[in-house]
């Protein structure tokens, strides 16, 4: 499927209701652009004008809500307001601190209880690590990008170069929550808690990559027009259907949840250390974990490590 670039239906002079009907997560852009509902059958450019909105920004974030693949256009992206992209992120934050968190977590208590405290205790503090080091991110964004974002049109460029790796990790960690639940969680488990908690995980993952496509398809171009890089795609393959570890890749797993690192793994396996990346590599794609955090509580639910060894 091509990349979508042109919405030309998407105008200020639509009705808002006719826009929101387009898919439900419009909802969530009008809340978080300070938009109230009961706008009656006025015209997006008008809802728009009624609370300082700039339309046509707007309609940029709302697109990329809407549309699975679209890029932001750089014609458009020149003409797009920062002070309106900036509140749409913050009260994007907003959202996930004060109502995403507290729907997953309480979703995550249900769905836990009727488990052994071992996996309650694995579940929940992966999710709590998760959650610190969201929140920690957003901080960071919060506190230093927005802040530089701001500045950066009194300056010629704006870089900042932590906060992508950052958004990286943040989505790995969620891919990884997500894929324990769904793939590795115990038969007690009920499933309408299982389905709950996806739900809420699938929703979150959805609303953070927009979030950031936002940020580094939007906001970063408006504040540094001169750059001329293209966003790249940050989607990835479909993971391949799950398969059994083999007994030297368990072993090589027991080692990274460890905290071992590759030189010490092959000293101990008596292996190439390209021998272990390889192992690493296969039991990334046969789980769909990425991160040693991850790996550590497949490790856990698995039995292949006791939770007395781990810090």
């Amino acid at each position: 499927m091509g990349t979508i670039t042109e919405l030309p239906h998407l105008s200020p002079s639509m009705k808002m209701a006719d826009l929101v009907n387009l898919r439900f997560s419009l909802t969530g852009v009008l809340t978080r652009m300070g938009i109230p509902f009961g706008f009656g059958d006025a015209t997006v450019e008008d809802v728009c004008s009624r609370h300082d909105i700039d339309p046509e920004t707007f309609l940029l974030i709302c697109s990329v809500h809407a549309f699975d693949g679209y890029l932001p256009p750089k014609d458009r992206i020149r003409k797009a307001s920062l002070k309106d992209v900036l509140k749409y992120l913050r009260l994007s934050h907003a959202y996930y601190m004060d109502v995403a968190m507290k729907d997953l977590s309480a979703a995550l208590v249900s769905l836990t209880e009727p488990c052994g405290e071992k996996h309650r205790s694995i579940i929940r503090r992966f999710f709590s690590e998760y959650k610190d080091e969201l929140f920690k991110h957003l901080e960071y964004e919060e506190e230093t990008v927005f802040p530089q974002a701001e500045a950066a049109l009194h300056h010629d460029r704006f870089a900042p170069d932590e906060y992508g790796e950052n958004h990286s990790h943040v989505e790995e960690k969620l891919e990884d929550l997500k894929n324990l639940v769904m793939k590795y969680m115990p038969p007690e488990c009920g499933q309408q808690d299982v389905y709950r908690a996806l739900s809420r995980i699938f929703t979150l993952q959805e609303d953070l990559a927009k979030h950031i496509l936002v940020e580094d398809g939007i906001l970063v171009p408006i504040v540094n027009r001169k750059m001329h890089t293209a966003l790249e795609t940050r989607w990835e393959p479909e993971r391949e259907e799950k398969e059994e570890l083999s007994a030297r890749e368990k072993e090589i797993l027991v080692c990274v949840a460890k905290g071992m690192l590759n030189k010490e793994i092959a000293d101990v396996e008596n292996i190439s250390i390209h021998t272990v990346i390889t192992h690493r590599k296969n039991i990334t794609r046969k789980t769909g974990i990425k991160t040693v955090a991850g790996l550590t509580v497949y490790a856990l639910l698995n039995n292949l490590i006791d939770i007395n060894t781990v810090e």
